[in-house]
C-alpha cells in the first residue's frame, strides 16, 4: 500500500474528480508531483487505483478558528485507468471510479514505470515524457501506424522535425546513422512533400547505404493515361461551361475508343481501364467532332470529308489528323449541313491543344523513359514500383510537389495516391485467397495537407479529396494508412480527420485550430488539451488507441534534420551586404 497520502476524494464524476489536499505544508513538499498532465494514484477501497490526470490546481485561503489566513487546496482530475491485482497491472479501458473519502496519492516512480513500460504491446519510441524526462514514451507501433496519425502544429512548433524523427525511427536512422546497413527492413513510406523539405532528412554519407527514392518534376513518370475518369475530367474540362455534359460524353467515347485502338487484346475496355491512349489523338477525334460536317445528298447522310470519303465510322478516320470537311451547301447536289457538335467544342478543343503544348505538363501529358521513348501499357509494372521504392529498394520514397503546377497539384496528388490504392488492394485480395494478409504494407505521408485536401468542397481540389478520403475510411482494410501533417486542422477535410485514431498535436495558437483539435480528441484526454497554446518547440499532446495514457512528451530533434527552419532575418539583416548571382536565379526560374 502506498503510503505518500497527499490528500483525499471530496467529489466524483464521470468528467472530474475533485481531490482535497491535506494543508499546505503537504502541497509544498508534492508542489512538483501536482502539476497540470501529472497523476495521481487514487485508491478503491481494495488493492486497485484509479490512475488520474491532473487538469486543474485551485487554491484558495480561508480563515481558521484564530482568524489566520490559511491555505486550502482542490486538484480537478480525470480518470484515465486503473492499476489492478495491487498495482501489479495497468488497464487503459477500465476505469472504476472512487468514491468521497478515498486517500490520494502521487503517483510514483513505480507507478509511472508499470503504466509507461515498453512490453510487447507497447515498444515504439516516441520521445520523453515532459513531467518525467527519464521516462521513455512508448506506443503500441501497430495501433499506432495502422489506424492513420494526424500530426498538427502552427508554423515553428516543430511538426516538419517531429514526423522526420518518427519516420527515422521507423526506417531506423539515428544521429546520422543507417542502424538498418545490411539488414534493410520491410518499412514502405511515401511522403508528399510540397516544399521539398524531407529530402535533407534522408540525405546520408555514402557509407551508410542508405537509399532514397526521391521523384520531382523529372523523374517522376506519371503518364496521363493512368489517370480515371475524374482526374482526367477534371484536368480537361470545365465543369462550370453550359455544354460540359457534351464534352463529357464526347470525350469519354473518345478514350474509349482510343484505348480499344491501341490496345486489341483487350476485351472488356472501359473509361478506367489503366492502359496506353494518345491524347493528342483524342484532340484530334475532338476536334474533328467540332468541324465536322454531315453530307445530305440522297443516300449519302454521313460525315463528309473535303476529297469525298464518307466517314463510315469516326474512330476509323477522326483519330489519324484534323480532317478537312466539305463546307456548309444548300444546293441539291453538294448539300451539306453542321454535324451535331459543329462549333460546340470550340473552347474545349482550344483548351485541350494549350495543355498538350505546355511544357510544364510535359511529366503528365508526354512522359518518356530514359531512352526517350514514351510509356506503353506494358510499363504499368515499373510505373507502379516507383512508388513503392522497388525499382531501387527504397524504404521512403519523397513526391516532391514544390516543382508542380499548381493546377494539376490536385491531379497529382490524386493519380499517386489512388495508384498505390489500388495496388494495395489487389495486393491484399491475392493475400486473401491463401488466408493471409498484406505482407507490404505502406504509410502515406500528406505534408501541408490543407492545401490539396481541403475542408471546402472545392472543384480544383476534388481529385486528391476523393482519393484520400477513401484511403482514410478504407485503407486500413487494405494495409494502406496515413499520416496527414498540418499546420491548419481547421482548413483540412473533416472526413479524414475523423478517421484519425492517433493524434500528435503540437503547440497551437489559432482559437479555431484549438477547439476544432479538441473535438477530435478522445474524451479522456480534454484536459491535457488545454496546453495546446503553451507547449514549447518539439513539445507535444500524445493521444489516441495507440498510446496507454494521454500525455506530454518532448520529441528529441532528427539528424539529420528536414529544410523546415525560417530564415534568422534579424541575423542575416545584421550581417554585411551580399552580392548575388542573379542568373543562376532566372535561369533555374526559366527552366521551372
Amino acid at each position: 500500500m502506498s503510503t505518500n497520502k497527499i490528500g483525499q476524494v471530496m467529489s466524483c464524476a464521470p468528467g472530474a474528480i475533485i481531490v482535497s489536499i491535506d494543508g499546505l505544508k503537504v502541497f509544498e513538499a508534492n508542489k512538483e508531483t501536482l502539476q497540470v498532465g501529472r497523476y495521481l494514484k487514487i485508491a478503491q477501497g481494495n488493492s486497485d487505483f484509479t490512475i488520474a490526470s491532473i487538469r486543474n490546481v485551485k487554491g484558495i485561503n480561508v480563515l481558521d478558528k484564530e482568524d489566520k489566513l490559511d491555505w486550502q487546496f482542490q486538484i480537478e482530475c480525470q480518470a484515465v485507468g486503473t492499476l489492478i491485482d495491487g498495482g501489479a497491472v495497468f488497464e487503459r479501458a477500465s476505469v472504476l471510479l472512487p468514491v468521497p473519502t478515498e486517500p490520494v496519492f502521487a503517483a510514483d516512480q513505480k507507478t509511472l514505470d508499470k503504466i509507461f513500460a515498453a512490453d510487447s504491446d507497447y515498444q515504439f519510441p516516441l520521445g520523453k515524457l515532459t513531467m518525467n524526462p527519464d521516462i521513455d514514451m512508448k506506443v503500441n507501433g501497430d495501433g499506432f501506424f495502422s489506424k492513420h496519425i494526424a500530426v498538427v502544429g502552427s508554423t515553428g512548433s516543430g511538426k516538419s522535425c517531429t514526423v522526420a524523427r518518427i519516420l527515422h525511427d521507423i526506417v531506423g536512422i539515428a544521429e546520422q546513422v543507417n542502424n538498418n546497413k545490411g539488414k534493410q527492413n520491410n518499412s514502405h513510406i511515401v511522403i508528399f512533400d510540397i516544399h521539398d523539405e524531407y529530402s535533407a532528412a534522408f540525405d546520408l554519407s555514402d557509407e551508410q547505404n542508405f537509399t532514397l527514392n526521391r521523384l520531382d518534376i523529372d523523374s517522376l513518370h506519371l503518364p496521363y493515361w493512368l489517370m480515371n475518369s475524374e482526374e482526367l475530367e477534371s484536368m480537361f474540362i470545365e465543369s462550370n461551361e453550359a455544354n460540359s455534359h457534351n464534352q463529357v460524353s464526347q470525350f469519354k467515347q473518345a478514350v474509349i475508343l482510343n484505348k480499344e485502338r491501341h490496345n486489341p487484346t483487350i476485351n472488356e475496355m472501359t473509361y478506367d481501364t489503366p492502359v496506353y491512349f494518345s491524347i493528342k489523338e483524342v484532340y484530334y477525334y475532338i476536334e474533328n467532332m467540332n468541324r465536322e460536317m454531315i453530307s445530305r445528298v440522297d443516300g449519302e447522310n454521313k460525315p463528309k470529308l473535303l476529297d469525298g470519303t464518307l466517314v463510315d465510322e469516326r474512330k476509323a478516320h477522326y483519330f489519324k489528323s484534323i480532317c478537312t470537311f466539305v463546307p456548309q451547301s444548300a444546293a441539291k447536289a453538294d448539300k451539306a449541313t453542321s454535324g451535331p457538335f459543329n462549333g460546340e467544342f470550340n473552347r474545349f478543343a482550344s483548351r485541350l491543344e494549350t495543355k498538350l503544348s505546355d511544357k510544364r505538363l510535359r511529366f503528365l501529358l508526354s512522359p518518356e523513359k530514359n531512352d526517350g521513348s514514351p510509356f506503353s501499357t506494358d510499363d504499368f509494372e515499373e510505373i507502379m514500383k516507383q512508388f513503392l521504392g522497388y525499382l531501387n529498394k527504397a524504404n521512403v520514397t519523397i513526391v516532391d510537389l514544390s516543382g508542380i503546377p499548381f493546377e494539376v497539384l490536385s491531379i497529382t496528388v490524386s493519380l499517386v495516391s489512388r495508384l498505390i490504392f489500388d495496388f494495395s488492394f489487389h495486393y491484399s485480395k491475392l493475400r486473401h485467397k491463401t488466408g493471409e494478409l498484406n505482407d507490404v504494407p505502406v504509410m502515406i505521408v500528406c505534408e501541408e495537407a490543407h492545401n490539396y485536401v481541403p475542408q471546402k468542397d472545392a472543384t480544383a481540389y476534388r481529385a486528391s479529396r476523393k482519393s484520400l478520403e477513401r484511403i482514410a475510411k478504407e485503407g486500413r482494410k487494405y494495409g494502406l494508412s496515413l499520416m496527414v501533417v498540418s499546420q491548419r486542422p481547421s482548413e483540412v477535410s473533416e472526413t479524414i480527420f475523423a478517421q484519425c485514431n492517433n493524434f500528435v498535436a503540437l503547440r497551437l495558437t489559432n482559437n479555431a485550430d484549438q477547439n476544432y483539435v479538441k473535438r477530435l480528441f478522445p474524451d479522456n484526454s480534454n484536459g491535457i488539451t488545454d496546453i495546446l497554446p503553451n507547449l514549447a518547440p518539439g513539445e507535444c499532446v500524445v493521444v489516441g488507441d495507440a498510446v496507454l495514457l494521454p500525455a506530454v512528451v518532448q520529441m528529441p530533434l532528427p539528424n539529420p534534420e528536414p529544410h523546415s527552419k525560417s530564415v534568422q532575418f534579424h541575423q542575416e539583416w545584421s550581417e554585411a551586404w551580399k552580392d548575388i548571382t542573379f542568373t543562376e536565379v532566372i535561369t533555374r526560374w526559366r527552366k521551372e
